[in-house]
C-alpha cells in the first residue's frame, strides 16, 4: 500500500543554509529522504506540473544529475542553465535573472562560486532558492552526509564526527549542522586554514559542540564518522601547491581508517582528488560509505524539494 506524504513544512522558503531549517524541519525532511528512498510514495507526483531552474556557474555531476532526476520522479521538470548562457552578474544582473526567473518557474536551485549571489538571488526571487554549492556553504550535500548517517546510526546527537582538510565550504556546513543536530564536531585543519571566524563562533554561542584543532593523531582516534574533502576547490587552482604542502600528513588511507571506532565509517562529499586528501583504498574501505552517500543526494534533495514546493499550484 502507498504511504501518504505528511504535509510540507518549507513551503516557498529559501533554503541557503542549513540554519534555515529549525530542528523540527530538519527531523520532517529527514523522515521524509528516508521514506522516499524505502519505496514508500512510489509514483506519486507531487511536483506535477512545476518546474525547477537549474544555474551553474561550477562544473557538476550529483548536484545537476540528482536535482534533475529527483524533479522528474516527483511529476515536476528540471531546466538547466549553464553560466555561458546567462552570465550572472555579467551579461546581466543577478537581480534582474531572479525577477525573470521567478515569472516562469516555481524554484531555483544554484550552484555558484559566491553566496552573495544566492543571497540578491533569494532577495529578489519571489520562488523558494536552493543553494547547490557556494563558497561558504553546501548544505544539500550535508542533508544526503546526514541521511547517511542516520542510517547507520540512528539519532545523530552526540555523534563524534571528525572532519579533516581545508577549512572550506563543507566545514562551515558541518560546523553548522552541529547546531542543528546536536552532533559532536571536530574540524582538524592545518593552522591558517581553518573554517569561517563567524560561524564557528556563531555556533559556539549556539551551544553546538565543534572543535577546532590540528592534531590529526587525536582528532582520527576513536571518531565514529571520518569525513573528507578536496583540498583544492574549483577556482581555488594557483594554490594547489602551497595546499598540498601545508597538507601533507591529511590523507585519508586504510590505515588512518582503522584508526577510528571499529563501528565507524568514511565520507568524502566527492569528487575525489586520489593522491591528495584520499586514496583509492580508502573509498573502497569496508569502512566507506561514500557512494551511500552519494546516493543520498538524489533522496534528500527530493524531500527538500518537495517541502519547499509541493503547496505551489501549477502555472498552466
Amino acid at each position: 500500500m502507498t504511504a501518504t506524504l505528511h504535509p510540507p513544512v518549507l513551503s516557498g522558503r529559501d533554503f541557503l543554509s542549513s540554519l534555515d531549517l529549525t530542528p523540527q524541519d530538519y527531523r520532517a525532511v529527514m523522515d521524509t529522504a528516508h521514506a522516499m528512498k524505502r519505496g514508500e510514495f512510489r509514483g506519486q507526483k507531487p511536483l506535477d506540473g512545476l518546474t525547477l531552474a537549474m544555474l551553474f556557474e561550477k562544473a557538476s555531476l550529483r548536484t545537476r544529475t540528482t536535482f534533475d532526476v529527483a524533479m522528474y520522479q516527483l511529476g515536476g521538470h528540471a531546466l538547466t542553465l549553464t553560466n555561458q548562457e546567462i552570465g550572472l552578474g555579467t551579461r546581466e544582473r543577478v537581480s534582474d535573472v531572479a525577477q525573470n526567473l521567478e515569472r516562469w518557474v516555481d524554484g531555483i536551485m544554484a550552484r555558484v562560486y559566491l553566496q552573495s549571489t544566492l543571497i540578491e538571488l533569494a532577495q529578489h526571487a519571489s520562488v523558494p532558492v536552493i543553494n547547490g554549492l557556494s563558497d561558504s556553504l553546501h548544505p544539500v550535500q550535508l542533508l544526503a552526509d546526514y541521511q547517511t548517517l542516520e542510517e547507520r546510526f540512528g539519532d545523530p546527537r552526540g555523534l563524534k564526527i571528525t572532519y579533516i582538510g581545508d577549512g572550506n565550504n563543507m566545514a562551515n556546513s558541518h560546523i553548522q549542522m552541529a547546531v542543528l543536530t546536536g552532533a559532536d564536531v571536530t574540524i582538524c585543519t592545518p593552522v591558517g586554514y581553518e573554517p569561517n571566524g563567524k560561524v564557528l563562533i556563531d555556533a559556539l554561542a549556539a551551544g553546538a559542540r565543534v572543535t577546532l584543532t590540528s592534531d590529526l593523531e587525536a582528532a582520527v582516534s576513536g571518531a565514529q564518522v571520518l569525513y573528507t574533502d578536496v583540498w583544492i576547490s574549483m577556482g581555488q587552482e594557483g594554490e594547489a601547491e602551497r595546499k598540498r604542502r601545508a597538507f601533507d600528513g591529511y590523507c585519508v588511507t586504510p590505515q588512518m581508517l582503522d584508526r577510528i571506532d571499529a563501528d565507524g565509517i568514511f565520507l568524502h562529499c566527492l569528487p575525489a582528488h586520489y593522491g591528495e586528501e584520499v586514496v583509492p583504498e580508502a573509498t573502497e574501505h569496508r569502512k566507506s560509505r561514500v557512494f551511500d552517500q552519494a546516493e543520498n543526494r538524489l533522496h534528500a534533495q527530493k524531500a527538500l524539494l518537495y517541502h519547499l514546493m509541493a503547496d505551489r499550484q501549477p502555472r498552466w
